[in-house]
């Protein structure tokens, strides 16, 4: 190769390592029955990067999916779909993102979503939530700190 063939090739490879990685989107759906019971999201839990999009499919009727107020990054203004809709959600900032069926809440239809490098800080793990809502929170929280989504 000749000195300015090699220097392009440096080039086109040092700009391709540069680029940003184009976001992703990432499916969920809600169901009245899943692997882990009834009225559940698929998956439950997420990691992804800033910039990432999920979106909320509605498997079986009468789901929406919503923020939970106090599990989420400060200053984050909230998402609430209607219900039966399919929604797609970017998130930006990075921090947990607590996510609930607003009909099936106390039925225990959560999930969890982690953006970016982010702490499960214990202000996210001690926000009240329905009594139906809390083993599975739990669940989650356990499987993050034996290391999933890191």
């Amino acid at each position: 190769m000749t000195k300015p063939t090699i220097l392009a090739a440096a080039l086109v490879a040092a700009l391709f390592h540069a680029a940003p990685t184009a976001a992703e989107t990432f499916e969920v759906e809600m169901r009245n029955r899943g692997e882990k019971g009834s009225m559940v999201f698929e998956p439950d839990f997420l990691a992804i990067r800033p910039g990432d999009s999920v979106k909320f499919i509605a498997a079986n009727r009468s789901h929406n999916a919503a923020s939970i107020d106090g599990m989420v990054p400060e200053g984050y203004a909230g998402f609430k779909g209607r219900i039966d809709e399919e929604i797609e959600v970017i998130f930006d900032m990075p921090g947990y993102y607590g996510i609930k069926c607003s009909p099936h809440f106390g039925m225990g239809m959560v999930m969890l979503v982690k953006v970016g490098e982010a702490e499960l800080t214990e202000a996210i793990r001690a926000v009240e939530v329905p009594a139906r809502a809390r083993p599975r929170f739990d669940a989650i929280f356990a499987r993050i700190d034996a290391g999933e989504g890191k």
